[in-house]
């Protein structure tokens, strides 16, 4: 699987690779958690080795991470708040 798109947040820009731990979007180990025909093709969603939950758009042009998720013990980036 080729990534042509990769993430800032949860959705695409040009990466290859998992932000959150480096891992190449098209290697192992990662998990399916479900997959889903569409019109063009199919969508699946897979969870990356350091828990990322990425969705996967895979069509005729091949497979690629069209968004994802940060682990669940990520930082959020979100400093300064309190709370209520």
């Amino acid at each position: 699987m080729t990534g042509t798109t990769g993430t800032t947040g949860a959705t695409g820009t040009t990466a290859t690779r998992c932000p959150y731990c480096g891992w190449p979007d098209d290697a192992e180990p990662f998990r399916v958690v479900s997959r889903h025909g569409t019109a063009s093709g199919s969508t699946v969603w897979t969870r990356c080795g350091c828990g990322s939950l990425q969705v996967r758009a895979v069509d005729g042009r091949g497979s690629r991470v069209v968004s994802r998720s940060r682990p669940a013990d990520a930082p959020s980036g979100r400093t300064g708040r309190t709370g209520r």
